[in-house]
C-alpha cells in the first residue's frame, strides 16, 4: 500500500521521513518522473512515533542525534541512463552505475544518482561518499549471477573480518551516503555463487597465527561463503530508506563499523528459500535508527552483533545506542536478538511498537556463552505484542554447548508495556551459577494464551514484576 503525496504537501508539511537527506531524495523521484507527485512506502507496526515520542529520554537523545548527522545532497540529478544504463532485464549495467557514483561524488555537494522505472541487471554496487542512490517506483535492479561482477573485498562474515566476494551494495569507509526510494533490490540471481558457510575454514586461519584479515581470502580457497545483501562497512552517516529487498541469500542489512545510521521504512524478504536471511544486523555500530521498516526474515528480523571469539576480541568495538520502533517483525527467530555474535559487546538498545507476527519465537532472544564472552547491558523493551513460538524472552549463557574462558555479562533488561496473545511460556531466563544475569524489570505487562504460566527464571539477580499478569493472574517477584 502506498500513499501519493504531491511536492507541495511534502513542503507545506514539513513532511520528515529521515531529516533533510530523505525529503530532497524525495523530491529527487519527483523531478525526474515530471509527474509532481512520488509513492513513498506505507511500512511499520502502528501510528508514527513522533519526534520525542519514545519513552525514554536517552532514546530520544540518541534519534536526535542521529538524524543531525543524516547526509544532505545537492539537488542534482544523475539519470543512470545517460550513464548507459539501459533497463531491459538483460544489459549489464554494473560498468554504467559506477560511472554514474563517479559522477555524482565528484560534484560539489554530491547528489542522487537515479534509476528509473525497468528492470537493470547489475553486479555489484559500490557507494562512494556524498552520493544518494535512488531507485524510482517500478525499478528493480537484479543482481547477477556472474560471480566475476562482485569483487573481493573487506568483509565479515559471521562475526570475523575476511575478504570475501562483494555485498550486493557495498561501501567502505565513506560518509554521507544514501540507498533511497521505492523500488526493488533482488538478489535472486546471485544464488549460482552466492552460496557456503565455511565459518571453519576462516577459524582454522585464526588459529594458524593468521590475524589480519586481508591474508584471510575466501574466493579462490577452496572455500565458500555467502556474502551479504546491503553492507555499509566503516562508514559514517548513512540512510537506507523506502527500498524493498528480495530473495537474499544471507543477512539482508548489514551495516558494520559504521556510525550514524538510519534504516528507514525498508522491507526486507520473509521467504524461506534461503536460511539466515536475518533482516538487519547492525554489527560494532554505534547510533543506529531502525523505524518503520516490515523486517522480513528467515531467521532474526534484527540481530544486534559485534564480532566473534578472537577476532571479536581483537576488533573490540560494541554495538552501542541502538533504537528501534515502529516496525512490524515476520520472522522465525528473536525480533530484538543480541548475539551470538556479540564478543565486542553491546549497550544501550531500545525498542518500542513493535508487532511480531508468523512464527517468530522470542520478542527477545540474547545469546551467548563463555567462548564468546561479550555483554549485553540496558536492554530494554516498551510496547511489544504478538504471538510467540516459544517464549517471549529467552536469556542463554550456554549457547550452542560451546565453552571457554570469557563468561558474558548480561543485563539489565526491561521490558513494559508489552504482552501476547500466544505463547508456550513468557521468561526464559537463565544465567550460570558463577555469572548471574544483572537485573530483570518488568512492568505493565499481560501475557495471555499462556501454556505454562510458571517462568523459567534462574541465576538472575534483582528481578521485579510490577503489574504483571499471565492469562489474567498477577504475578508479582
Amino acid at each position: 500500500m502506498t500513499d501519493r503525496i504531491s511536492r507541495r504537501q511534502v513542503l507545506g508539511a514539513g513532511l520528515t521521513l529521515a531529516g533533510a537527506a530523505a525529503v530532497t531524495s524525495v523530491l529527487a523521484e519527483t523531478a525526474l518522473a515530471g509527474t509532481g507527485s512520488v509513492v513513498v512506502p506505507l511500512a511499520g507496526a502502528g501510528k508514527p512515533v513522533p519526534p520525542g515520542g519514545l519513552p525514554w529520554a536517552a532514546a530520544n537523545q540518541i534519534v536526535a542525534e542521529t538524524e543531525a548527522a543524516m547526509p544532505k545532497f545537492a539537488d542534482t540529478m544523475f539519470d543512470v541512463t545517460k550513464f548507459g544504463a539501459k533497463g531491459d532485464g538483460k544489459t549489464d549495467n554494473t560498468a554504467a552505475f559506477a560511472k554514474a557514483i563517479a559522477a555524482c561524488s565528484a560534484n560539489p555537494g554530491g547528489g542522487h544518482v537515479v534509476v528509473p522505472s525497468g528492470t537493470f541487471v547489475s553486479g555489484a554496487i559500490h557507494l562512494k561518499s556524498n552520493v544518494d542512490f535512488h531507485l524510482n517506483s517500478g525499478a528493480t535492479v537484479k543482481f547477477s549471477g556472474d560471480a566475476s561482477k562482485f569483487p573481493t573485498v573487506l568483509t565479515r562474515y559471521e562475526g570475523i573480518e575476511c575478504m570475501n566476494r562483494s555485498p550486493m551494495v557495498y561501501a567502505f569507509g565513506e560518509q554521507n551516503i544514501a540507498l533511497t526510494g521505492s523500488g526493488t533490490l533482488d538478489a535472486g540471481g546471485t544464488s549460482s555463487w552466492n552460496k557456503g558457510s565455511d565459518r571453519a575454514y576462516l577459524e582454522s586461519l585464526i588459529s594458524k597465527g593468521v590475524t589480519d584479515p586481508h591474508k584471510r581470502v575466501v574466493p579462490g580457497s577452496g572455500h565458500t561463503m555467502r556474502s551479504t545483501f546491503v553492507e555499509p562497512y566503516n562508514c559514517k552517516n548513512v540512510l537506507i530508506q523506502g527500498v524493498t529487498l528480495k530473495n537474499p541469500m544471507f543477512w539482508q542489512l548489514h551495516p558494520t563499523l559504521c556510525t550514524n545510521v538510519i534504516v528507514d521504512g525498508v522491507t526486507t524478504d520473509p521467504s524461506t528459500a534461503h536460511s539466515n536471511t536475518d533482516g538487519c544486523d547492525p554489527e560494532s555500530s554505534d547510533h543506529v535508527v531502525i523505524r518503520n521498516c516490515t523486517l522480513g526474515a528467515h531467521d532474526d528480523n534484527i540481530a544486534i552483533k559485534s564480532g566473534r571469539d578472537d577476532d571479536g576480541r581483537r576488533v573490540n568495538m560494541p554495538t552501542q545506542n541502538l533504537v528501534v520502533y515502529n516496525c512490524l517483525m515476520n520472522g522465525n527467530w528473536g525480533a530484538i536478538t543480541c548475539g551470538s555474535e556479540q564478543t565486542g559487546g553491546i549497550r544501550n538498545v531500545y525498542a518500542f511498537q513493535c508487532v511480531v507476527k508468523g512464527a517468530t519465537k522470542f520478542a527477545l532472544y540474547v545469546k551467548s556463552n563463555t567462548k564468546r564472552g561479550g555483554f549485553s547491558t540496558n536492554i530494554n523493551l516498551d510496547s511489544f505484542s504478538g504471538t510467540f513460538a516459544r517464549s517471549f524472552a529467552f536469556v542463554t549463557m550456554t549457547y550452542n554447548g560451546q565453552t571457554g574462558s570469557h563468561p558474558p555479562v548480561f543485563g539489565p533488561f526491561t521490558v513494559s508495556n508489552s504482552g501476547c496473545s500466544k505463547a508456550p511460556l513468557v521468561f526464559d531466563v537463565s544465567g550460570l551459577s558463577s555469572d548471574h544475569v544483572k537485573g530483570l524489570t518488568v512492568t505493565n505487562c499481560k501475557f495471555n494464551g499462556v501454556s505454562n504460566a510458571t517462568d523459567k527464571i534462574s541465576n538472575t539477580d534483582n528481578v521485579k514484576f510490577t503489574n504483571v499478569t499471565i492469562n489474567g493472574k498477577s504475578v508479582t517477584r
